[in-house]
């Protein structure tokens, strides 16, 4: 029993492909991996709201996994015609009404992202954190917290240098889902694209607040922030090219 408890915990810090990977090595890590729970987990950190229905999906998890994930192609994109030395993040938070952070944020801030994580993070955020997969985060100097019971929203702009112009990424929202398993407050806005663009599918911007687990359940202990386009841009030249087809004012 206890090898099994230890498989799940290892099981719960694998991506998808590398757990569908493990059904074939024997029939007891087959039968580890079809623990429905193992895939809700991935789930919510995919689809965070699917995960917050009353109602559980009339399908398991894992077939939801199966449905909706799908390997990109892998494609070679021209040089984009942004660079982010030419660009600049706006990052607003507040409590209630009063303002608790506010920021302007470089690239070489974000592209350094938190090389040396701070006491006390979980093991899976930290395992986040160490990875080599692209990330756009700021450690947060100096630290601050926020209470649980009062509405905590966020702002994210853009602007550019060469002209100017400025566009939107998460216009005031409220972080309206904490994920437990990665201690990641989490909020999500469609971007605006440009009228030249009018075809573009909705693509999510998410933004999370990672804090530590400090033992406290009502108070969130913040050292970083995160910005994301989940699948729609996973490296530099992808979010580069998102960046500029916003609608910029």
């Amino acid at each position: 029993m206890l090898y099994v408890e230890i498989l799940k915990v290892v099981f719960l810090l694998l991506e998808g492909t590398d757990r569908t990977s493990c059904v074939a090595v024997s029939k007891q890590w087959r039968d580890v991996t079809q623990d429905d729970y193992l895939w809700k987990c991935l789930c919510a950190n995919r689809w965070p709201f699917i995960c917050k229905r009353p109602n559980p999906p009339t399908v398991t998890y894992y077939k939801l996994y199966q449905t909706f994930y799908k390997h990109q192609r892998q494609q070679t994109l021209l040089p984009p015609r942004l660079s982010f030395d030419n660009l600049e993040f706006f990052i607003d938070i507040w409590t209630e009404d009063k303002l608790i952070f506010s920021e302007v944020v470089s690239d070489p801030v974000l592209q350094t992202g938190i090389k040396c994580p701070p006491p006390r993070i979980c093991d899976r955020l930290g395992f986040h954190l160490e990875g080599l997969d692209y990330k756009m985060i700021v450690l947060v100097e100096p630290r601050f917290k926020a209470p649980l019971g009062e509405t905590i929203s966020v702002s994210v702009l853009v602007g550019r240098k060469d002209n100017n112009k400025v566009a939107c990424i998460i216009n005031k929202s409220v972080f309206d889902y904490i994920n437990w398993t990665t201690y990641r407050a989490m909020k999500f806005d469609y971007l605006g694209f440009s009228p030249a663009h009018p075809f573009i599918p909705g693509i999510r911007a998410w933004i999370s607040l990672l804090f530590v687990d400090d033992k406290n359940d009502s108070v969130i202990d913040a050292f970083g922030i995160e910005i994301d386009f989940c699948n729609a841009a996973k490296s530099r030249d992808e979010v580069l090219w998102l960046l500029d087809i916003l609608d910029w004012k």
